[in-house]
């Protein structure tokens, strides 16, 4: 089977969707994530029983179907900038001064529909054409903590003031995250990002044709189209299996973990709620919408605003399937930046609501 125009670069090469299914097939034999899912489920069914696990694995497709058109919705988006050459276009935009390109990055990230994982492919697509990684680091980190329909639904449930710090905060560590790129970079620092060696242009890397301007109406040519559905075959695959694991060790959380008891514990710490609210909300957190009423009733026993406000932006951004999902595609050093901007920044934004409130 000819490697040329099949593999994205980001992506381990043993998924291959213009390929043929035998050729697939075999590939699951030595797929390390699916042994992963395989081993897991194996164990929880001999600690807790078949019953038990059964349930876990019905709330982890759960899982998977409501997000489903969230994730399909993302990697169409980038299939389509990879197949149309518009990922060039972005690059160019997004590589001029990297203090404006962060900035507008930030912004959008807020702004944008994306949810943490859904923005993954998004983010591959960016990266494997070449735009820095600053202001990609800005958008990663300002996407999963608010956006439109969110800020809507915090504003009517919880408030206006806690609404537009969620916002502000989102902005905040986007910001944040970037500078912190360009000052690594400057010191030599984030060159290699992506886990999986980036193979020559010619095999997808950006468009599949070369050109300075995108080409909309790109199923008219047939190398745009095998560049389409080969990466929405790849990236669909690729998150389908990562995001099975997540969801899995998610639904355990939930099912073992008592978090309604965690975070009650959380509103006695007085001014060590913020940074307890923060640790809580980095791997227990639901999704951007379940945690909303559940912080409204915690604070009608008592949570301070700033630790509310902590608990969400923390759990937004390294929740267990955004967590999973950034590891799945960047090598460590870019993976501990992530997780230590969103910490830091998550505690930051709660302190200082906390002063202003």
């Amino acid at each position: 089977m000819s490697d040329h125009a099949h593999h994205s670069p980001d992506l381990p090469s043993n998924f291959d969707f213009s390929g043929n299914l035998v050729s697939w097939l075999r590939s699951l034999r030595t797929d390390r994530v699916v042994w992963a899912f395989l081993i897991l489920t194996a164990v929880t069914v001999l600690a807790v029983g078949w019953d038990e696990t059964s349930g876990l694995l019905g709330a982890t497709w759960n899982s998977v179907v409501e997000t489903g058109p969230f994730i399909l919705l993302s990697v169409v988006i980038a299939a389509t900038v990879k197949a149309t050459g518009a990922d060039r276009l972005i690059a160019v935009a997004l590589s001029g001064r990297q203090t404006v390109a962060v900035f507008s990055a930030a912004a959008f990230g807020a702004l944008s529909p994306f949810c943490s994982c859904g923005v993954v492919p998004l983010i591959a697509a960016l990266l494997a054409a070449g735009v820095p990684l600053a202001p990609v680091m800005a958008f990663w980190l300002a996407s999963p903590i608010i956006d439109p329909e969110m800020l809507v639904l915090t504003w009517g449930v919880l408030g206006p003031e806690i609404a537009i710090a969620k916002t502000l905060s989102a902005i905040g560590i986007g910001l944040v995250g970037g500078a912190a790129v360009i000052a690594l970079q400057k010191g030599g620092h984030l060159q290699d990002v992506l886990r999986f060696e980036k193979k020559p242009a010619t095999s997808c890397g950006s468009s599949p044709v070369t050109g300075e301007k995108p080409v909309w109406r790109f199923w008219r040519e047939a190398p745009r189209r095998t560049a389409f559905v080969t990466e929405i075959g790849t990236m669909g695959w690729f998150l389908l299996k990562w995001l099975s694991i997540a969801f899995l060790l998610e639904a355990m959380m939930v099912a073992w973990v008592p978090m309604e008891n965690l975070a009650g514990w959380v509103t006695g710490l007085g001014v060590w709620s913020v940074p307890a609210a923060a640790a809580v909300g980095v791997p227990a957190y639901l999704n951007g919408y379940a945690a909303i009423p559940l912080v409204r009733g915690l604070m009608e026993v008592g949570l301070q605003p700033g630790a509310a406000l902590a608990f969400m932006v923390a759990g937004g951004v390294t929740c267990i399937p955004a967590v999973v999902a950034v590891r799945a595609l960047v090598k460590t050093p870019t993976f501990l930046l992530y997780l230590g901007v969103a910490a830091a920044g998550s505690v930051a934004s709660g302190l200082l609501y906390s002063l202003i409130a």
